[in-house]
């Protein structure tokens, strides 16, 4: 009979096992923490709930009473359009200017033979330019253009805006007109291309010039003060003595 306290050799020890390695700690998932703050904001109270009810109350609420965040977000953009929109047409309207510039008029200054009335103006115009504008960095023709651009809206923003400073360039552009003529003019025909200049411009100073009046604005008489009623001043007035009663026994025969 085998005893069971005896020791067994095919037993192995529990001290000899071999010992299990500790699992690693599991990592969190990629985003994990963004994933928890979206969940979070979609809560009742949740940023991104708000904001989507916020957006869906638009209709009702109106562009008065929305949300502060989306009229912000608004004017932004629509801040953003002006400002790109005003980008696009600030360098479309140098570009124009610059061709104007650079390409108009194409013909020579000071050898236009045109014979129509203008020309009593234009070819002297052309002809000083030409004799004055030999040392500039730029050409001649472009100073012609920028000399008819200057009296072409001196003369149409005066009338619309009635600016002094335009009537004050209107003023100066016509002086240097009849300057111009004046000078580049033959001296057999100068005086009468001269008045003709000096009448075609006083003819558009009348545009230019619309509403300019040289009276003197005469002040009228200042009105009295008017005091202004006091509700709330009360002046008590003493009531008046009453009048001594008449004496009922006046007429008794019994009176002493």
């Amino acid at each position: 009979m085998q005893n069971d306290n005896a020791p067994r050799t095919d037993r192995q020890e529990l001290a000899h096992l071999p010992v299990p390695f500790p699992k690693p700690p599991t990592k969190d998932r990629p985003f994990a923490a963004l994933r928890t703050w979206w969940d979070k904001a979609w809560e009742d109270d949740g940023v991104l709930n708000l904001m989507w009810m916020d957006i869906l109350n638009v209709p009702q609420d109106g562009p008065r009473h929305m949300a502060p965040w989306i009229r912000a977000v608004l004017m932004l953009v629509a801040a953003s359009f002006v400002l790109l929109a005003v980008v696009a047409a600030g360098e479309a309207v140098f570009r124009t200017l610059h061709q104007l510039l650079t390409a108009v008029p194409t013909v020579q200054v000071g050898v236009d033979t045109s014979d129509s009335v203008l020309a009593i103006v234009d070819q002297p115009v052309r002809t000083y330019i030409a004799q004055h504008s030999a040392g500039l960095p730029i050409a001649a023709s472009t100073v012609y253009t920028l000399w008819l651009a200057t009296g072409i809206a001196a003369v149409v923003l005066g009338y619309f805006t009635r600016s002094n400073a335009l009537r004050a360039m209107w003023t100066g552009w016509g002086a240097a007109t009849v300057f111009m003529v004046w000078t580049a003019t033959p001296d057999t025909s100068r005086t009468v291309a001269v008045a003709l200049t000096a009448l075609g411009w006083t003819l558009l100073s009348a545009l230019a010039l619309n509403g300019l009046s040289l009276r003197r604005t005469v002040g009228r008489p200042a009105h009295p003060a008017k005091t202004p009623a006091r509700p709330d001043v009360h002046i008590h007035m003493p009531a008046p003595a009453p009048a001594p009663a008449a004496d009922q026994h006046s007429n008794c025969p019994f009176r002493d």
